[in-house]
């Protein structure tokens, strides 16, 4: 597993404790990102650490993303708010805080934050 895969996973589980909790579907997402980045079990234990408590972006290593994961991580975590069936408020607050913290211009980020809602919002039935 690359580095920048590493911290893109990190950043999502800082979203999935936006609301406070980590749901059974967020784990599950992040267990299934895992796969796909095909984690050691040294990294699955890491990321499983890193998850067990409350976390923010200050977490997450945002200095080891490039240009492209930074809008990956974005699209990424647009669809974590959303796999518990709702997007919340602070979900939201979140979203718009990590555009900031990635560096991404504002009108760039809203329209990868909008593309993602209407993907994640399409899928809902899978993801719920």
């Amino acid at each position: 597993m690359h580095q920048q895969d590493l911290a893109i996973v990190k950043g999502l589980v800082s979203v999935a404790w936006a609301d406070g909790r980590m749901a059974a579907e967020e784990s599950e997402i992040i267990s299934s990102l895992l796969d796909a980045y095909q984690a050691t079990p040294t990294e699955r234990r890491e990321v499983a650490l890193f998850a067990a408590q409350p976390r923010t972006l200050a977490d997450v290593p945002i200095h080891e993303l490039s240009h492209d994961d930074r809008r990956v991580l974005l699209q990424h975590a647009v669809l974590v708010s959303f796999v518990d069936g709702t997007q919340q408020a602070q979900e939201k607050q979140l979203l718009d805080e990590l555009c900031e913290v990635l560096r991404i211009p504002a009108v760039e980020a809203r329209g990868i934050v909008r593309a993602a809602e209407e993907r994640a919002k399409s899928m809902l039935n899978v993801l719920g």
